[in-house]
């Protein structure tokens, strides 16, 4: 029985079949539609989601596999991203992002009854979104996550999430409960219920089986985010593993044997089957590289570089104010000063204050009791410049790995293969 995976990603959609191995079968990727940013349509995510699995299907058949053999399938999206839909599963709210700020009124509700007072932390906190959404639209019936809402209109049936993407709206990850005072915010039965990663959440409808080429019967399973299944498709799952993604910013993920949450530093824990999947996500990163050099002008600095010598710059790269960890600070500012004449020592410089601060969110963890990672895999577009992974390793004390797989759609759909496996519970 094959697997298929779907990451509802910030650039388009990507589809992913893997083997009852899990090994990478077929890929295919749409775009997504053309959107207003300040208006976004959850209904395009859906037609780009369509038109991704009609392609998915074309390419297997090209290959000579069959669609038909696909049993489950997985969704992953973007963390925070959330809409409301009516009893139908019809958009009756513009889509929020995960980046979205501007809930200062929520967020000052939200603390007055939070008993921990970072979970309103800033003007960007999910349930504030969900409690802005919910005044724009009066009436609807369920708050649904971006993965959630692929998942809704594949099966037919609201009203239902995961833990890991309802995580920072505030569900409790153990239990997939949905504590008292968050609920006593938003109207009456409007969140989902949340289930544990891999459960199954119902079959694909009949007839959008029959219209995409898919079987009868395909389940659809509690899926992730797109950072979880992203490191589900990088590396395996062993206690000390961690994940450095080095795409626009720097995410951080350690699978460790207990549950740490350290909100100060931007710590939060997933739970993943018997162990937990720890980290944190800092504003460094890619997008900083980008600011100042392009593509080809890093590729010719970086040849000039000695990854074994330290830059003696004191930087924290970061494009404007804010950081989310190693520390949870909306207003810490960058420090890029004293700029060289010289831009390979500038970028040496850049390169040695990223790789500082991958450090310092592993001393975090293993600070909090997680322990120093055994294995760090790197994913994304800063793991291909070697110059850059040997610095990082000068300052994590062990040599990066460079990942086979990273697309989380690979992830995704190798979710269902653990929930069989009994690595995942059901």
């Amino acid at each position: 029985m094959l697997s298929l995976g779907i990451d509802i990603g910030t650039s388009g959609i990507r589809t992913a079949v893997v083997g009852p191995d899990g090994a990478l079968l077929s890929m295919a990727t749409v775009g997504h539609l053309a959107q207003d940013p300040e208006r976004i349509d959850a209904e395009k995510w859906w037609q780009a989601t369509r038109s991704c699995l009609a392609a998915q299907v074309e390419k297997l058949l090209e290959a000579g596999q069959d669609p038909g053999e696909i049993g489950h399938l997985c969704v992953d999206g973007t963390s925070g991203t959330m809409l409301l839909v009516d009893a139908d599963l019809a958009p009756v709210s513009r889509a929020l992002m995960y980046n979205s700020k501007g809930f200062e009124v929520e967020a000052k509700s939200i603390s007055e009854l939070a008993p921990d007072p970072h979970i309103a932390r800033g003007s960007g906190s999910a349930l504030g979104r969900a409690m802005c959404l919910a005044g724009e639209a009066p009436g609807a019936r369920h708050l649904l996550h971006q993965a959630d809402f692929i998942a809704a209109r594949l099966t037919g049936i609201g009203g239902q999430s995961d833990v890991m993407n309802a995580l920072k709206t505030g569900v409790e990850p153990e239990t997939g409960a949905w504590p008292d005072w968050i609920a006593s915010l938003l109207p009456e039965g409007i969140l989902p219920r949340a289930h544990q990663l891999g459960a199954p959440l119902g079959e694909i409808r009949p007839e959008l089986a029959r219209e995409l080429g898919l079987r009868a019967g395909l389940m659809v399973h509690a899926g992730t985010t797109d950072s979880i299944a992203a490191f589900l498709a990088t590396a395996p799952l062993e206690a000390g593993v961690a994940v450095t993604s080095l795409g626009s910013t720097l995410a951080i993920k350690m699978l460790v044997s207990r549950r740490i949450d350290d909100p100060d530093r931007g710590l939060y824990s997933h739970r993943v089957g018997d162990t937990w999947l720890v980290g944190g996500a800092s504003n460094t990163g890619g997008r900083v590289l980008r600011h100042f050099f392009s593509d080809a002008e890093l590729a010719a600095l970086s040849v000039q570089i000695d990854p074994e010598r330290n830059s003696g710059l004191d930087y924290y790269p970061l494009v404007e104010p804010g950081e989310r960890f190693p520390v949870n600070d909306p207003a810490l500012a960058p420090r890029l000063t004293p700029r060289p004449e010289d831009d390979a020592r500038f970028l040496h410089g850049l390169f040695d204050g990223i790789a500082r601060i991958e450090a310092q969110c592993f001393d975090v963890i293993a600070a909090a009791g997680g322990g120093a990672p055994a294995r760090v895999f790197s994913a994304g577009g800063g793991a291909r410049n070697p110059v850059f992974t040997r610095i990082r390793a000068r300052h994590l004390g062990l040599v990066p790995e460079t990942a086979g797989e990273t697309e989380a759609a690979i992830g995704a759909a190798r979710v269902p293969l653990m929930t069989r496996a009994g690595a995942a519970p059901a």
